[in-house]
Formats: structure tokens, sequence, C-alpha cells
């Protein structure tokens, strides 16, 4: 298979990653520019905003973390709160379903995890190529030498 990436790739919501940081950005700056400008607050009243807008680019922050990072021995899924590393041999299916929010792989202990790295949301074209990259790797890492995967 020639036509896969030189690993290793990694896969990510570009698109939606810019708009996050973006938005979390401006809400922060926003917020702590009304907290200075306000005559009638306090210094606490003043700091609970800022950090109300640091809050929130916090948590904007981690939605854009997701990534799912593919190499030689295996896959990297990073999700908004975990990381969970696995072998390719883990790796049963890579689905992506019409009206699935982001991929789903199915694993060799019968349960899915979802990996958020590739989402439809605002490239919808680009999370479905790769989400067939991902597939066809997994199924060529799986081809390969499955007993060199298990331990």
């Amino acid at each position: 298979m020639s036509d896969l990436p030189t690993l290793p790739v990694t896969f990510r919501p570009g698109r939606t990653r810019v708009v996050l940081l973006t938005a979390g950005a401006a809400i922060f700056v926003v917020i702590s520019a009304v907290a200075l400008l306000l005559d009638q607050l306090g210094p606490g009243e003043r700091l609970s905003f800022i950090l109300t807008g640091a809050l929130i680019f916090g948590v904007l922050a981690l939605l854009a973390r997701v990534k799912v990072v593919a190499d030689d021995s295996g896959v990297t899924v990073v999700n908004i709160a975990g990381r969970r590393r696995l072998a390719w041999a883990e790796i049963v299916r890579v689905n992506l379903r019409s009206g699935d929010p982001w991929v789903f792989l199915d694993l060799s202990d019968g349960t899915s995890l979802p990996a958020l790295g590739i989402q439809p949301g605002i490239a919808k074209q680009r999370a479905i190529e790769d989400a067939r990259t991902l597939r066809a790797l997994a199924e060529a890492r799986s081809i390969q030498d499955p007993e060199e995967h298990r331990g």
C-alpha cells in the first residue's frame, strides 16, 4: 500500500481547533477588558471576571487538544480529558458512519473508543479522508505481523 502516509502521522480537526482557540482568546480578552473598564468593580470582582475568562479559555483549549497519532507501534488517542495508547492489534475497525460526531475505534476487547481527533464537524471531507487513512493503516498494520503487536 504505497498510498499510506509515512508514520508518525497526526490527525486533528484543524479548522475546529482554530475556531475554538480563537474564540477562547477573544472571550478572555473581552471579559478581561470589561473587568478593567468597569469603574464600579472592586479588585476581587475584577479578578473573578478575569478568572472566569481564563476558565472559559481553558475549557475551549481542552476541546481543541484532541488528536489521533499513529506511529509504527500503534495509535495514541487524545480526547478531552484523557489519553489512551493502543497497539495496532487492538484496533478491530475504524468507523465513521453518516451522522457520527467523530470516529469510533472498535477494539479487540469488545469496547468502542471515540477518537475525537477525527470529526466531520467543520471539515467533513477531510474527516472522511482521515478516517479512511487510519482505517487503511490499521488494516495494513494488523495484516503485516499480528503476533508482533501482542504481548
